[in-house]
């Protein structure tokens, strides 16, 4: 077969960059047609104002260097993996080796199925990962005896972070004094400081171990077992906290949980802590599961998101989101967190880590980290060393005449320890620590003082360091689920049914507005997974992590290129994390010039809601602009806002292009008067794969964005997580960016201190946009904007008879996405977005974001992924589907029973003895002939959202609930 022409200036058609792009250049040709252009860069030029593009040929020039071939890209890859010196870290600190069972490792992590999936907003079609992070919710609670647990958070510092604000939420203590204990991580102490100190908090540290210091206080946290590995008693401090109505968090190690007694049972309101230690590598700090559970009095008030149980139309249980899912997005600026996301694919992870092993099985691994350690103590007691605590799980702190001097020699051996003074080591064991290591270990600390010291460490498997009074006795994890899966067929089988309750990208294209579901590559996903970045430590020396600093370094600087910015931080572990470091850095930018009283943010109605709470946790008055009947900002009530807010006006929050879908002409008259105003511009890069390679924000007017790699760079989103928002700003702003206590080179010294509890955030991602960027190369970045923005106004084209689009800019032209209206169809037949959303899933599609930002209508992003095939199949099913709504106005289908209303059908409904319905089986089932040969069928009917807020379940119901 003769090979295709390129995208890319006629390189053959192997180049990555064709891979990645669907449309082939006669299909590209066809759509411009459609559109009414001659070519993508034309099109481009006449939907993006003149008054944005800085380069010349209108284009934005980018220095990237050449494109590599997939091959070539896996080989620097390699190259750099090599650079990374794969020690054996015993450092702690909240990170731990663990072994990820290779059933969970190839059939998780590197399963499409699972990565490509989005947020299951639409539960119909998410049956299975919601099923997986029930299970989740479920191990936790169980482990922390508190009965509410959420999907997951970002990482334990931030969870940290979120129970102090929900602590002062809850309480009526007027207070705005925060208690936390001197012996916690010192990542979550400096993360707990970086979220206070906007909000007004007054972070108190004090040695609880000598009691809770006197005044009053709204909260309190305590680490258990502590920093330092003391196995510690908090009940008193949690029962002197109550008496003075304070709340009372517990960071808990979820391993030890397994032999401790719970925070629950010890009287704790809030445990937070990682799941990372539950199957999930290091990867050089994340991405990794954080948990917050709550008592039954906090469910309401929990941050992120929670999976609740309800019922399908026909009364069987079904999983969805409950209670204040997306609450950024109804209560904005009075939302209580702006965390939009979770990290779903490791919560999968670790829950699936805790069905495989089940309650036997963790804590034998528990039993065996606690033995391995007191091995370890008895044998450095035994050679004359000071064991500074003598109750403990995993981790030791030992006396030294010189802690170099034992780091070197451990190191020497292959060993990472701690150095937690100068006189202090500091040794966290754990799951895949060895007799052997212990051995290494032990000779690193020299020849014994002793002459009675036994030659090498002597593991009792009945040794035992955890006072009596708090060693658990109580049972978890007794639901069959944790109890059935042993061998690793029905753990293979169990995963593959879970995974084909879902509908991911790996079956169909997910045409979802501002959330840019495009292929993540094989070739990107693959080094992930490679022991030389799996296996780092966060806090070990950067001079063994060669290959991964590289990696951030390149990225830092394509991404400052891409946007025309001078200085990017990856810290941020989620865009939301992007959006509050952007928005700390201006603060600290005004205080820096003696002007803190500027503390107004600016946000258009149409913006994300979570600009809006990020701007509340930076300490920031929100005033919100109008919009014109466009989607557009208008400037006239923007000249008043600025107007009024001379004085005191810190920021605007821009998301460009619009969350509308339209580049708006007007942007750098935004930036020209905000700035005159004394302002700052943020433009939000949500969007920004309508702009690469063609526009600049750091050039046309903006001082910082964050940008979402799990949308313009390639990073999956896993189910809802993980992503890696980073930050980028012109240079005034530099100073500003996030630092890290553990890492000086993590950002600069005269940072807002850190946004997430590991000095890189996510770090084990950033070789899939490192691949990405690597792979394209300027001119196929280019060409992937100019085809996802030809794909949208394809598709805006080809449903604009049938559905009108609402929003348009220049020439009728779309950006990246397009707003579809159903409001006129709604008042004339009854039959809503939702219903058109429930009825795609027969049609084996992912629905476009429902009402967002105007209710009633669906946004549609195809991105430059898809193929015109996956195209005109999703634009068939559209006409189809009007078709059906026409059935509807006309009276031959009945507003009350139609396929739309009943929609999605199970193969359960189609096939029952009796069909009482006005519409055949078939129209049903099969409303398009290409569905007879590959169909999908929803696992369950529509679920009834308010009985599962009215009646929440939020852990694994018995087998009895699924009983015919």
């Amino acid at each position: 077969m003769p090979e295709q022409p390129s995208h890319v200036h006629g390189t053959p058609a192997r180049v990555f960059a064709d891979r990645h792009i669907g449309p082939n250049p006669a299909e590209t040709e066809e759509m411009l047609k459609t559109v009414g252009h001659s070519s993508t860069t034309e099109l481009m030029a006449a939907a993006v104002p003149e008054s944005i593009l800085t380069g010349p040929g209108r284009q934005a020039p980018l220095d990237l260097p050449e494109p590599a071939g997939e091959a070539e890209a896996l080989t620097e890859l390699r190259g750099l993996a090599a650079r990374n010196q794969v020690t054996t870290s015993l450092i702690g600190r909240g990170y731990y080796g663990t072994h990820v069972p290779p059933v969970i490792l190839r059939n998780i992590l590197e399963n499409p199925a699972w990565y490509t999936a989005y947020t299951p907003y639409q539960p119909e079609i998410s049956q299975g990962r919601l099923e997986a992070l029930l299970n989740f919710q479920t191990a936790v609670s169980d482990l922390t005896g508190l009965p509410v647990t959420g999907a997951s958070l970002l990482d334990e510092s931030t969870a940290a972070a979120e129970a102090m604000t929900l602590a002062r939420r809850a309480t009526k203590v007027k207070s705005d004094v925060f208690v936390v204990d001197s012996d916690v991580f010192p990542q979550t102490l400096q993360v707990l400081r970086t979220r206070a100190e906007p909000l007004g908090i007054e972070v108190v540290v004090a040695d609880l171990s000598k009691g809770l210091p006197d005044g009053e206080a709204f909260g309190v946290l305590v680490q258990y077992p502590t920093s330092s590995g003391e196995v510690r008693d908090p009940s008193e401090i949690i029962a002197a906290a109550h008496e003075r109505g304070a709340l009372a968090v517990v960071a808990a190690d979820i391993l030890a949980l397994t032999l401790l007694r719970s925070p629950g049972d010890l009287g704790a309101d809030i445990a937070v802590g990682s799941t990372q230690r539950f199957g999930v590598p290091l990867g050089f700090g994340g991405p990794h599961a954080g948990y917050m559970s709550v008592g039954e009095k906090l469910r309401r008030q929990l941050p992120g998101r929670l999976v609740g149980v309800s019922v399908d139309n026909t009364g069987r249980p079904a999983y969805r989101l409950a209670l204040q899912t997306r609450e950024q997005h109804i209560r904005r600026e009075k939302a209580t967190s702006n965390i939009c996301t979770a990290q779903v694919l490791l919560a999968v992870m670790a829950g699936m880590y805790a069905v495989h092993h089940g309650p036997e099985g963790l804590r034998a691994i528990a039993r065996q980290v606690h033995t391995h350690t007191v091995a370890l103590a008895d044998a450095l007691t035994d050679r004359g060393f000071e064991v500074v605590h003598e109750a403990f799980f995993d981790t030791l702190r030992v006396r030294v005449p010189s802690s170099a001097q034992i780091l070197d020699a451990a190191l020497e051996r292959g060993y990472n320890l701690l150095a937690a003074d100068d006189r202090t080591v500091g040794i966290s064991i754990d799951e895949t620590t060895t007799a052997a290591d212990l051995e290494q270990v032990v000779a690193a600390f020299g020849e014994a003082d002793r002459a009675a010291a036994k030659a090498a460490p002597t593991v009792d498997g009945n040794a035992d360091r955890v006072p009596g009074a708090l060693a658990r006795g109580v049972d978890y994890l007794t639901h069959p689920v944790f109890n059935t899966h042993r061998s690793e067929t029905a753990l293979l089988r169990y995963m593959r049914r879970l995974a084909d309750r879902d509908l991911a990208l790996d079956r169909t294209m997910i045409p979802l507005g501002s959330c840019t579901m495009k292929l993540n590559s094989t070739t990107e996903m693959e080094p992930i997974t490679w022991p030389e970045f799996g296996s780092l430590h966060p806090f070990a020396p950067l001079d063994q992590a060669g290959g991964s600093v590289q990696i951030v370094r390149d990225l830092e600087d394509w991404l400052a290129e891409v946007t025309g910015y001078d200085a990017v931080s990856l810290q941020p572990n989620a865009g939301s994390q992007g959006e509050l470091a952007g928005l700390l850095a201006i603060r600290g930018y005004h205080r820096s010039r003696n002007q803190a009283h500027r503390d107004v943010c600016l946000i258009p109605s149409s913006a994300h809601g979570t600009n809006a709470a990020s701007a509340v946790m930076a300490g920031m008055r929100v005033s919100v602009v109008a919009c014109d009947d466009g989607g557009n900002v208008d400037l006239d009530d923007l000249a008043a806002k600025t107007a009024k807010h001379a004085d005191d006006l810190a920021a605007i929050m821009v998301t460009y292009p619009s969350t509308h879908g339209v580049f708006e002409g007007t942007i750098t008259e935004v930036c020209r008067m905000v700035h005159e105003a004394g302002g700052q511009v943020y433009i939000d890069g949500a969007n920004f794969n309508a702009l690469l390679g063609w526009a600049k924000p750091g050039e046309f007017g903006a001082d910082v964005s964050h940008l979402n790699l799990h949308k313009t760079f390639c990073i999956p989103h896993g189910g809802g997580g993980p992503g890696v928002g980073p930050v980028a700003v012109r240079s005034h702003l530099a100073g500003f960016l996030p630092n890290h206590p553990g890492q000086p080179d993590a950002g600069p010294h005269t940072g807002v201190g850190p946004v997430s509890g590991a000095p890189f955030g996510s770090a084990g991602i950033l070789p899939i946009s490192w691949a990405y960027v690597r792979m394209m190369g300027e001119e196929g970045l280019r060409s992937a904007t100019e085809v996802a923005v030809l794909s949208a106004n394809y598709l805006a084209k080809r449903l604009e008879p049938y559905f009108p689009v609402l929003y348009t800019g220049a020439d009728g032209l779309v950006a990246h996405e397009c707003i579809i209206d159903l409001r006129p169809l709604q008042k004339a037949t009854g039959i809503s977005n939702e219903d058109v959303s429930k009825r795609l899933m027969d049609y084996g599609f992912h629905a476009p974001t429902m009402s967002f930002p105007v209710n009633g209508t669906l946004m549609v992003e195809p991105t430059e992924s898809e193929d015109l095939a996956e195209l005109e199949r999703f634009v068939q099913a559209m006409i189809e589907i009007r078709h059906e709504i026409d059935k509807v106005a006309s009276g031959e289908w009945e507003r009350e029973d139609n396929p739309l209303v009943n929609a999605p059908h199970t193969a359960e409904m189609l096939t029952a003895e009796s069909w009482e319905h006005g519409y055949s089986r078939a129209e049903a089932a099969y409303p398009l002939p290409s569905l007879r040969q590959d169909k999908y069928w929803p696992p369950v009917g529509r679920i009834d959202q308010a009985y599962g807020d009215r009646n929440l379940v939020c852990s694994c119901p018995p087998p009895e609930a699924f009983e015919i």
